[in-house]
């Protein structure tokens, strides 16, 4: 073959590209301008009619809300929680020890979520949950955590906290690993305390691998889906529906699917907006 023709051999990248990425963005993006549903298949044309709608739809509105709010309770515990997880692990001068907790700690994450919802659901039974024995041991009553509004995001959020972070920790410890021992060697001549070593040291250093996990986290919870539908469907009263549920449940629940493809794209815009942000 004729090495001139280089440019060839960006065709299957270029293929798969067009074909699994950008084809379908700007078919949901014409789907949003549409009045598509299952009493109207076709792709007739209404403007920002589904846009407008959806900003004076309360119901989107909570949705939003929700997902923020879930935003809140685990991107930056999350980050923090592996950050620590990390450091305790690094310091360890037996590597067989390190290693066992590492693997602690990531086996969750290479779980099915299905899987992960169904351990937690009777964990936290009401009726024979473990967590409940502990509650009644201390001397507190029984809590339906999925079925209280105070309870439900909450303990959502403790569940992918423990299904996520051992990639958080895996992350953090090849950044730790990549620091040169000799600059902690020196700051020890020069006095430091541990304080000032994480201060001055390890946080500007793994700054970059810290940015990149906050990232991955918002993107992630942004897009969270599974754990809420699988444990608390979106209840009670709708206090746990976030916007991927809606997308699902106004596109094939309801059979919008000009409407829910609207839905997605605000969902893809303020993903892309606040990733730029946070990084």
């Amino acid at each position: 073959m004729n090495f001139k023709h280089k440019y060839f051999f960006l065709f299957p990248g270029l293929f798969v590209l067009i074909g699994i990425l950008i084809f379908p963005i700007i078919f949901v993006v014409r789907l949003s301008l549409s009045g598509w549903n299952s009493y109207n298949p076709g792709l007739d044309y209404i403007g920002l009619e589904n846009y407008i709608k959806l900003f004076n739809d309360k119901l989107f509105l909570k949705s939003l809300k929700n997902t923020f709010v879930f935003v809140f309770w685990t991107v930056v515990p999350n980050t923090l929680i592996g950050l620590m997880c990390a450091m305790m692990i690094n310091r360890l001068k037996n590597p067989y020890i390190a290693a066992f907790l590492l693997a602690c700690f990531f086996i969750p994450h290479i779980l099915p979520v299905t899987v992960v919802t169904q351990v937690w659901s009777w964990m936290l039974s009401k009726q024979y949950g473990i967590i409940q024995e502990f509650l009644e041991f201390f001397g507190y009553a029984k809590i339906a955590f999925f079925k209280k509004k105070q309870f439900a995001m909450p303990a959502v959020a403790i569940v992918t906290i423990w299904w996520t972070v051992g990639f958080n920790i895996l992350l953090f410890i090849a950044g730790l690993k990549s620091i040169n021992p000799e600059i902690y060697e020196a700051s020890d001549l020069d006095g430091a305390n541990s304080w000032a070593k994480f201060r001055y040291i390890t946080w500007p250093l793994i700054w970059p691998i810290t940015a990149l996990v906050l990232t991955l986290q918002l993107i992630f919870q942004l897009k969270i889906f599974d754990q809420m539908y699988l444990l608390t469907a979106g209840g009670p009263f709708n206090s746990t529906l976030v916007v991927l549920q809606l997308v699902y449940k106004q596109g094939f629940q309801m059979n919008r699917g000009g409407y829910a493809s609207a839905i997605a794209m605000v969902l893809f815009l303020i993903i892309i907006v606040v990733s730029i942000m946070q990084y």
